[in-house]
């Protein structure tokens, strides 16, 4: 392990504990605010696929905004990991009746291939997309310290879409490069929005 992955692991453990400080009622006032202010963005108006993470314990919660995408005619993917490839891939979920729980405790979509959504693909060029984009903290600058897989890193060093992080403002951290916790496979998003600010 290098420097800057112990300096990483001990940001994820002293992360997880602030979060879970705040107590469920607090998470929930602010987890609705900021997802008003995700939905007034004008990235939110104009997209017409949105990936959203499927929300578990104490992360800010995606379910008001995915079922706001659904009301809005929005088509909503999900992502499920493949294993041992180290990546995701994106399935269309038009309700939560169909999910299933992986082995880390996460609920992910069915794998159906007619709901698979290939980001690469001719079928979704230029269609508007937005990502909502989980993180144990932001900084102002859009760079973010998740879990440590790699799995988001992956998907915004492609994506041609709008990203916007999704962070509690007792979360937010001023600069993560210049704690020493930003290397070379790290990548930003545009936006972060917190319960009180959008910082692009």
């Amino acid at each position: 392990m290098t420097e800057i992955d112990t300096r990483k692991k001990e940001k994820r453990t002293e992360l997880k504990q602030l979060r879970a400080d705040l107590g469920q009622e607090v998470r929930d006032g602010i987890d609705a605010r900021i997802a008003d202010q995700v939905a007034a963005l004008p990235e939110w108006g104009r997209a017409q696929i949105v990936l959203a993470y499927l929300s578990v314990g104490d992360e800010v919660d995606t379910r008001a905004l995915v079922e706001r995408a659904w009301f809005e005619g929005k088509t909503v993917a999900a992502p499920r990991v493949v294993p041992r490839a180290r990546q995701m891939d994106w399935y269309r979920i038009a309700d939560f009746d169909h999910l299933e729980t992986s082995s880390f405790g996460v609920e992910e979509p069915e794998a159906d291939p007619a709901n698979l959504l290939a980001l690469s693909d001719e079928g979704v060029f230029g269609i508007p997309m937005l990502a909502l984009v989980p993180g144990l903290t932001f900084d102002r600058f859009g760079f973010r310290l998740g879990y440590g897989g790699g799995y988001y890193d992956r998907l915004l060093a492609a994506f041609t879409g709008d990203a916007v992080g999704l962070c509690r403002e007792a979360q937010l951290t001023d600069d993560l490069d210049a704690r020493g916790l930003i290397d070379i496979h790290d990548r930003r998003v545009p936006i972060v929005v917190t319960e009180s600010e959008v910082i692009r």
